[in-house]
């Protein structure tokens, strides 16, 4: 291994070194204030390397990785997010008691996991990547053991989960036994219309592929385990759940795509236009039913996952820019909502029933901007970054012609302002007057400060991307797309 080698997978060898230098301060020393700033401490170690790796950009580390902008974009993403959690784990085991520590070696596996899958272009890479995210995700889900939707959560993503990775994993041998190679690049273009070349093996293996991925991005009909797993899981890894699982997913699905396998090609586009619409349809209207917040954003991530896909449809660097600006605009939303779920849940209990927020704006009115912001920006309204991650995909929609795709979106946005605004209607009302309710209503606790300086640096974020999309956007323009055609 050369020394650009190294160079180029610094981040990777930054966290995984993190991770033995946690369990070892976990052996001579157990404090969760001091596990937790070490783990802050190592993700962002990882993000000063990245300029470092980015000048290398865009390389090849044969047959594993492709270090590129796009690739690093996720990986930026994914450390950015990783540290988020940190934060928002720390208030919220606090309340549980939960200070044993090894939760944050599991944080930053995960978030190894999700940005060595992020670089991938081999499948054994990949599946490494996806499996250290899924395995750590197993635990995290069911650390709060004393709650025991938490734990059903937990064995519910750990059955359903081990399936769609045994989907995967056969769909990677059929591809290997059609093409001969185990590089994304190697494969033919697929399904109908394709060359002779593509075999039944990789038709068969490449749906497979499909629908071990779609699972893991929550995508219809492969989402079913997604609202009972978000709602017991506990908020900062419903959190990261939502953001950095999906969007390590999508970069998976990107590159697989682009690199090895074409989306004109008739058959495929059909199915892949289905999944997309079937997940906003899917995802909107069950939305409408939940009276839980968690859920009601578990089902929203469904519908999310849905309109990312339309920018993926569309392809092509308007198509590719809008899902990278779409994608970082949700996570600063997901990231904010959990968060504010987690900083007003009092102790050993969490605040996720929708009647719990009435009159949230007269008792609490911060943590209810905060949350009505996020949920703004879900929506796509104007001002937040939200508006303009919706415009750009349907202006890519529309640049590729995906005119039914378009429409779809734009019905089911309108769908999904129901459902978010009903919550924000709820914490205007009257306070209900209730023990529980007015229990919820608490102060936090003095260590949630860092939550709350959290939330205002999301909000902001929010805000700014609304407000001056054109800086975020030039940034994800000067991204190196030359590794995808």
């Amino acid at each position: 291994m050369t020394a650009t080698d190294l160079q180029a997978i610094l981040p990777l060898i930054v966290l995984g070194t993190a991770s033995l230098v946690l369990l070892l301060l976990l052996a001579f020393h157990r404090n969760q204030t001091v596990t937790a700033l070490a783990t802050g401490g190592s993700l962002i170690a990882a993000l000063a390397t990245l300029p470092s790796a980015a000048s290398t950009a865009p390389y090849i580390q044969e047959p594993l990785f492709v270090v590129d902008g796009f690739g690093l974009f996720f990986v930026a993403l994914s450390l950015l997010g990783g540290l988020a959690v940190v934060v928002l784990s720390h208030s919220y085991l606090g309340k549980y008691r939960m200070e044993r520590g090894e939760f944050y070696v599991l944080l930053v596996l995960a978030v190894l996991g999700a940005c060595v899958a992020a670089l991938s272009r081999h499948f054994i890479s990949l599946f490494l990547g996806i499996e250290l995210l899924s395995v750590s995700l197993y635990v995290m889900i069911g650390y709060v053991f004393t709650k025991a939707r938490a734990l059903e959560a937990s064995v519910k993503y750990l059955f359903l989960s081990a399936a769609a990775s045994a989907f995967l994993l056969f769909g990677m041998a059929l591809v290997y036994a059609g093409t001969g190679s185990m590089v994304f690049a190697a494969g033919p273009p697929l399904l109908s219309g394709g060359p002779p070349g593509a075999t039944l093996y990789t038709v068969a293996g490449t749906g497979l592929l499909l629908a071990g991925i779609a699972f893991k991005l929550s995508l219809a009909p492969f989402h079913l385990w997604t609202p009972d797993v978000y709602q017991g899981a506990p908020a900062p890894v419903a959190a990261f759940l939502a953001t950095v699982g999906k969007a390590s997913l999508m970069a998976v699905l990107v590159r697989f795509f682009a690199d090895g396998f074409s989306t004109e090609t008739a058959t495929l586009a059909t199915v892949l236009i289905v999944l997309a619409a079937a997940s906003m349809a899917v995802g909107n209207l069950l939305a409408l039913l939940q009276s839980n917040l968690k859920r009601l954003l578990a089902y929203s991530s469904v519908a999310h996952a849905g309109y990312m896909m339309v920018a993926f449809i569309a392809g092509g660097d308007a198509g590719r820019e809008a899902l990278a600006f779409y994608i970082a605009a949700y996570f600063a939303a997901a990231l904010g909502a959990f968060g504010v779920i987690g900083y007003l849940s009092p102790a050993d209990d969490e605040r996720d029933d929708i009647g719990r927020y009435r009159g949230l704006f007269r008792t609490r009115p911060a943590p209810a901007a905060a949350l009505a912001l996020m949920l703004f920006s879900l929506i796509g309204l104007p001002l937040t970054a939200g508006f303009f991650a919706k415009l750009f995909v349907l202006s890519a929609g529309a640049g590729a012609e995906q005119w039914f795709l378009v429409l779809w979106l734009v019905a089911n946005s309108a769908v999904g302002l129901y459902y978010y605004l009903r919550v924000v209607t709820t914490m205007c009302g009257q306070p209900g007057g209730t023990a529980e309710t007015d229990a919820a209503h608490e102060a936090p606790p003095p260590h949630a400060l860092s939550v709350g300086i959290l939330l205002g640096i999301l909000a902001a974020s929010v805000i700014w991307a609304g407000l001056m999309p054109q800086i975020p956007l030039e940034w994800i323009s000067d991204l190196s797309f030359s590794s995808l055609p």
